[in-house]
């Protein structure tokens, strides 16, 4: 639905990004991945059974189930998710972990800085957003790759920030 009023040119986004952990395999392959785990599993347990070493098969289907809940636990991390939304005024942080528990940070931008921690051999380790001696950690869920490219674009649009609104663009 559309507001009446429009957007202050102030208010206008700047930069807005949401932050998930990646998951390369879906839901589909782990399906297919636990079906197969579980068919060897099976097969491989048949001759201990016939031999009498029945509870050997316990183990087989132990490593299943293991497998199994840990990669539920995995996809249930997959919830988790930062959201940055800069605008001209206002540099709005928010966290959600799995269980959908949400915490937000309210910056200034023209006092935030960004701190990137970074060592030579692996690249950036951490990404930190600091103002009065305040810390908070950002995009925790990224490689070190990932940080560096979000790091980079994350500056440019502090810095359009920092210049403020463009007043002389025609409406």
């Amino acid at each position: 639905m559309a507001s009446d009023n429009p957007q202050a040119p102030d208010e206008e986004t700047v930069f807005d990004a949401v932050l998930t952990p990646h998951r390369s395999l879906g839901p589909r392959g782990f399906r297919i991945l636990l079906l197969v785990v579980g068919t060897v599993s099976t097969l491989f347990s048949i001759p201990f059974y016939i031999m009498g070493a029945w509870p050997v098969i316990g183990f087989f289907g132990l490593d299943v189930a293991l497998l199994y809940v840990f990669f539920r636990l995995n996809y249930r991390d997959a919830l988790r998710q930062e959201r940055v939304l800069l605008t001209h005024v206002r540099l709005l942080f928010s966290r959600s972990d799995a269980r959908g528990v949400r915490r937000e940070w309210l910056f200034n931008p023209l006092w935030v800085r960004l701190q990137r921690d970074e060592i030579e051999e692996f690249g950036i380790t951490r990404l930190a957003l600091v103002q009065r001696g305040r810390a908070v950690e950002i995009a925790r869920c990224l490689g070190a790759m990932e940080k560096a490219s979000f790091a980079d674009a994350f500056a440019r649009a502090l810095a359009v920030a920092r210049r403020g609104p463009d007043y002389e663009r025609a409406p």
